[in-house]
């Protein structure tokens, strides 16, 4: 964990708290880390569960890899040691979407299992839930929609997860989603009953 640097500080406890704005919302604020290989589809996946739960009624947010990359985190690379940054800062930002009571989604690929547990100790038991996106190889790489895998297999571009560097599987996420033989209304309806099941969301009635 990175030290802190500033000196004279103070935490300071809130008057109100996540169980008062779960009571209110009717839903827990919660974190979903939707971890995978590039292509796998995360995005797409995140922006279909946020459109599902915001139909009914929850305040959901997507914090996209590339979006963040564009603005946050744009002053990291992709170098082990900065792949760890971005996800120590996301970890800390969804952390606070979450505590704010909103249902926060994260698609990074987050490639190293360390980094995750790191992100997931940030939050109270049953507030992050580890979503495995599962997709083969040869899907992710016939996929390609930004022509990533073709150009790390051409040596153009180092360090590329899946081809040049390591994806670390999740051992025990709390869901996996095989995004290759299911659909995207599939594996959103599945997120959805889970976050029934664990007492996220309230059941459809």
């Amino acid at each position: 964990m990175t030290a802190t640097k500033s000196t004279n500080i103070t935490w300071h406890e809130p008057l109100v708290t996540q169980a008062d704005r779960d009571l209110r919302n009717g839903y827990k604020g919660v974190v979903l880390w939707f971890t995978g290989l590039p292509s796998s589809g995360k995005s797409t996946l995140a922006h279909q569960t946020e459109k599902k739960l915001f139909d009914r009624g929850c305040n959901a947010y997507v914090l996209d890899g590339d979006n963040i990359r564009h603005r946050l985190n744009r002053d990291l690379s992709f170098t082990p040691d900065d792949r760890a940054e971005n996800i120590r800062r996301i970890g800390e930002v969804a952390n606070l979407f979450s505590d704010a009571g909103i249902i926060v989604i994260t698609a990074f690929i987050s490639p190293y299992r360390a980094d995750r547990a790191q992100a997931r100790a940030l939050n109270e038991p049953g507030r992050f839930f580890e979503v495995y996106c599962k997709c083969s190889l040869q899907t992710c790489e016939a996929r390609d929609p930004k022509g990533l895998y073709r150009q790390a297999r051409k040596g153009e571009i180092t360090a590329f997860t899946g081809i040049s560097a390591p994806y670390e599987e999740p051992e025990n996420p709390e869901l996996v989603v095989e995004t290759d033989k299911q659909s995207l209304d599939e594996c959103a309806a599945k997120i959805l009953r889970f976050l029934e099941a664990r007492d996220v969301i309230p059941a459809c009635s």
